[in-house]
């Protein structure tokens, strides 16, 4: 299975997350992402790369010019604060979103050590809708624009969390909005062209202090970093300051399947891609490409006889079999001791859920013993996306493994348009996939 793994001993930002992501990829692998991103139509902006060395480490550093300059990100980018304030206090301006009722705290700050001007003559702030309308018209393929209009809602609801606004009151500051759609947008077509079948990363270090934003002064990691990172590892370093930014983390919440150890892996390619500042540490993320076995995974499977329960009292105990974890559940009719017609149930579940439906079975059959049988089980990796379409949005199941890829769009979406437009399934079907 082709799989990548990331490192963030030193945390995670978006363009630090490109360029190792970049690194993979072959020369003319390298061409075809360059000459996508700069032709994607984002307003005013280029992308380029070059080296940078960090601890003696070769690696990448992905530079985003826009309209002729380079942008420091308004993300609470690691990269643009130093750790040579006293008490290890960070002064940046954090997030490049704000609530719509604050729009006289401007997200530029003066500070001796990274003075960040930029004269652009107004203060116009780019609301959700507009990051949707500007990323659903770039030219990229309809997989890379979904994946960024569901990284800046994981953004935008992190920032609605922190400040006690609704989404839609949510703004993105126009001076980091390109440089951000720019990053973001890199991630995706990388995740994209290097097409892994699965995603593990280590536990986050999010670094440690406190950092200065238009707030006030707030803890690492801030709000809106720790909403995103939610229910992920997350540690804090010996290094002061805040390592994971919020489109870092966003990013990482998206793609990836799994966090913790690495797994048993046969590498293939490392990429390094290089924050700008020098710790002593190095400031890098870094990724392996390689190749994973499919593992089975131990299932356990129930089986008993009914014969003296009802059609109605078995679809109900079939939906609580669901609720306590049932992977699979499902009878098959069967003859029974003297010629009685019966139903052989049968129900798979998961090891942590064999109390619940060993119980669900007692308590909701008229059975009064159950079999156990412990197998592997081997299956193809799973997830859904939503692709833009004629009709509206849709979902598409897609699944992945063992050499074979299959794809399918969600018959309950397909139902619904079919009812709203007087169109049948089969037409409807037939003219999504014509466009994929």
């Amino acid at each position: 299975m082709r799989t990548l793994f990331f490192d963030l001993g030193m945390g995670a930002a978006g363009d630090m997350i490109s360029a190792a992501l970049f690194e993979l990829l072959d020369e003319k692998g390298k061409e075809d992402f360059l000459s996508k991103i700069n032709h994607a139509g984002i307003p005013g902006v280029s992308v380029s790369v070059e080296k940078s060395v960090k601890c003696g480490i070769v690696g990448t550093h992905i530079k985003v010019m826009v309209n002729g300059e380079e942008e420091e990100s308004l993300d609470a980018d690691h990269e643009h604060h130093g750790h040579e304030h006293e008490n290890h206090e960070h002064h940046h301006d954090h997030e490049h979103i704000h609530d719509h009722h604050n729009h006289g705290d401007h997200h530029h700050e003066d500070h001796e050590e990274h003075e960040h001007h930029h004269d652009h003559g107004h203060h116009h702030h780019t609301s959700m809708a507009e990051i949707e309308s500007l990323v659903g018209n770039l030219n990229l393929s309809d997989g890379v624009k979904s994946s960024v209009i569901q990284i800046y809602k994981l953004i935008a609801e992190a920032e609605s969390n922190a400040h006690g606004r609704p989404v839609s009151e949510i703004h993105f500051h126009e001076v980091g909005t390109m440089d951000a759609v720019a990053d973001i947008a890199s991630a995706c077509l990388l995740f994209e062209m290097l097409a892994p079948q699965k995603i593990f990363a280590s536990a986050v270090n999010v670094g440690s202090g406190h950092v200065h934003c238009a707030h006030g002064i707030l803890p690492v990691p801030a709000p809106a970093t720790a909403f995103i990172l939610k229910d992920i590892p997350i540690y804090s370093g010996h290094i002061s300051g805040e390592l994971c930014t919020p489109t870092g983390a966003a990013i990482l919440r998206h793609f990836v399947n799994q966090f913790g150890q690495m797994p048993p892996l046969r590498p293939f390619s490392y990429g390094y891609g290089m924050g700008k500042k020098d710790f002593e540490a190095a400031n890098c993320v870094r990724v392996i490409l390689g190749e994973t076995d499919e593992a089975p995974e131990k299932i356990y499977e129930y089986t008993c006889n009914l014969d003296d329960i009802s059609a109605e009292k078995i679809a109900f105990a079939m939906e609580r079999l669901f609720e306590a974890g049932a992977v699979e559940a499902y009878t098959i009719p069967v003859t029974m001791k003297k010629s009685r017609p019966g139903h052989l149930l049968c129900v798979m579940c998961r090891e942590k859920d064999k109390a619940k439906i060993l119980d669900t079975i007692f308590r909701h059959t008229t059975t009064l013993g159950v079999r156990e049988n412990v197998s592997n089980r081997y299956f193809m990796e799973r997830k859904i996306e939503t692709i833009k379409t004629e009709f509206g949005d849709v979902r598409v199941k897609k699944a992945v493994g063992f050499g074979v890829s299959r794809q399918k769009l969600e018959f309950e979406d397909l139902a619904k348009i079919a009812r709203e437009t007087g169109c049948s399934i089969a037409e409807i079907e037939k003219k999504i996939n014509a466009s994929l």
